[in-house]
């Protein structure tokens, strides 16, 4: 994604409108293959869609059941791309201030009311989330922290929390110490670097977090990430380590 490309297209409309998840990719056995490890909950980025997301599982937690939720907007102009069109949760691809905090408490209670319905509530879930999908893996524990048993942010951003009752549980987040990663690009040309910085420092304070910057990475990920995540989540006793 180049920002200059897209930072005047804005997705129909209006920022903060309630938001459904309606189109899903389950792993194998719908999901249901590997109950007694945890589920994840994969979140794209913009103009994307769930099958992108869906295929880094193979590197991360090949064993583990997941499920990729495609966005409910769609990027204006993306059904003449050559792989069709593309989604997206926010209005902007890089929304700021009250904008960000409205359409990313939209998009996170959507999420999360889909994990409602769908997961069992005795399975544990993880989210992973690229770019607007990292700062949503980040939020839901801002809305839901009991619920998810942790959280991976590739390449993401925080909401400012400026618009009240956006981010209701940041106040008992600290005593909870959910782990989160957090890997981002020192490269990265959309997400400038004092945002990644921002957004560590905010997690640093409220979760237990793994923290890496990787040299001549843009805003995409790389297998040196992607091995990085692999070893987190066998250490956090997510996966069982193997490939």
């Amino acid at each position: 994604m180049n920002q200059d490309n897209v930072k005047d297209i804005v997705a129909a409309g209006i920022v903060g409108d309630a938001q459904r998840v309606t189109e899903v990719r389950y792993s194998r056995k719908e999901g249901k293959a590997n109950q007694a490890r945890p589920m994840f909950v994969l979140l794209h980025g913009w103009g994307s869609r769930e099958d992108d997301i869906a295929d880094l599982m193979r590197y991360v937690a090949p064993y583990n059941d997941y499920v990729a939720l495609r966005a409910p907007m769609q990027v204006p102009g993306s059904e003449q791309g050559m792989f069709g069109p593309g989604f997206t949760w926010f209005h902007r691809a890089l929304p700021q201030g009250r904008e960000l905090d409205a359409d990313g408490f939209s998009a996170a209670t959507a999420i999360n009311e889909w994990v409602a319905t769908h997961i069992p509530a005795e399975r544990e879930v993880v989210v992973m989330g690229f770019s607007q999908g990292a700062m949503l893996a980040a939020h839901l524990l801002r809305i839901n922290p009991e619920r998810y048993r942790a959280s991976i942010c590739l390449s993401g951003f925080l909401a400012p929390g400026l618009v009240e009752g956006t981010a209701p549980a940041d106040d008992r987040l600290v005593s909870m110490q959910k782990p989160v990663f957090l890997g981002f690009g020192k490269d990265d040309r959309v997400v400038p670097p004092y945002e990644s910085r921002a957004f560590a420092a905010w997690l640093d304070e409220h979760v237990w977090l793994y923290s890496r910057a990787y040299d001549h990475l843009g805003h995409s990920v790389s297998m040196t990430e992607l091995a990085d995540v692999h070893q987190w989540l066998a250490d956090i006793d997510v996966t069982s380590g193997l490939m």
